[in-house]
């Protein structure tokens, strides 16, 4: 075993062989010929991801404002236990999204800052992530807020450029406005996304059947108490968890009403999805129905 492999568990290594061909043997010869290209690859995506997007980016710190109340609100959360494939599980908890109080960008910073941290450990670099949406309460009023060029934003963010492997992402409890939505992003979504995306409603058997109820708090049916919403938070924020700055969503770097304008497809790059050159055409100038509201409320 080479220092670069050193403290992983056994299992581990042995996926890191079977899915990642890596070999300890070989390991420093293949990142001198090959892998070193595709690790390079990797970073410079999300990198460029980052440059593409500098205003989501300003102040990315776990003390933001924004930021700091949306991890409070457990965007995202982490279970303690990893899932039988090692997997960290992180939650959201639809609901808790306070839209007075932090924008939909600050979520996805939120989880973008919290992965670039978790993605520090060897075992979850081989392993991976799973995700769990649990959408109950989550009002109509709420998802109107869901547009188009929010969602290609996450979409970009997660899929096509986060330099980590998500085994899975479970919707459970969504009401039918959610269904409507994700039928709307599927044809932006790579096959093996939507592979690995699962609608389970109310039914939390069929959660179960693919991560186990023992290491679920007992939100999602599990055998757990109810899941802290603070405790990731606490993670990241240490002492400073308790230190509320004055924060509303007019004091993000850009008003709430620019967000769209500012983060819409013509600032925003391609997706890499298999999908029809046409979808993601740069719109003419007069045209705005992209900036509207997946749902609206009128």
């Amino acid at each position: 075993m080479t220092h670069l492999q050193a403290g992983l568990s056994p299992e581990t290594l042995e996926k890191a062989r079977l899915e990642l061909n890596e070999n300890p043997d070989t390991l420093h010869q293949d990142i001198q010929e090959f892998h070193h290209f595709e690790a390079f690859r990797l970073l410079a995506q999300y990198f460029e991801y980052r440059q593409q997007n500098l205003d989501m980016f300003k102040s990315f710190k776990a003390t933001d404002p924004g930021i700091k109340q949306a991890l409070k609100d457990g965007f995202p959360g982490g279970l303690a236990n990893l899932d039988h494939y090692g997997r960290k599980i992180l939650v959201l908890f639809a609901a808790n999204w306070d839209q007075s109080r932090y924008t939909l960008v600050d979520i996805l910073r939120a989880i973008l800052l919290s992965l670039e941290a978790m993605i520090e450990d060897p075992e979850l670099q081989v392993n991976g992530f799973v995700l769990i949406i649990d959408w109950s309460n989550f009002t109509f009023k709420q998802a109107s807020k869901l547009t188009p060029s929010m969602l290609r934003l996450a979409i970009e963010g997660l899929q096509d450029s986060f330099p980590a492997r998500f085994g899975g992402i479970h919707f459970v409890n969504q009401p039918w406005y959610i269904h409507a939505l994700y039928t709307v992003i599927r044809p932006f979504l790579k096959e093996k996304t939507r592979k690995r995306i699962f609608l389970h409603g109310n039914n939390l058997n069929s959660l179960h059947q693919l991560i186990h109820p023992e290491i679920l708090p007992s939100e999602f049916g599990g055998m757990l108490p109810p899941y802290d919403m603070g405790t990731w938070a606490r993670t990241l924020l240490d002492h400073e968890y308790d230190d509320d700055s004055e924060y509303n969503v007019d004091s993000y770097s850009m008003p709430v009403k620019e967000v769209d304008k500012e983060l819409s497809p013509k600032s925003m790059k391609r997706s890499q999805s298999v999908v029809d050159p046409t979808v993601l055409k740069r719109m003419d100038k007069n045209e705005e129905e992209n900036m509207q509201p997946l749902l609206s409320l009128d």
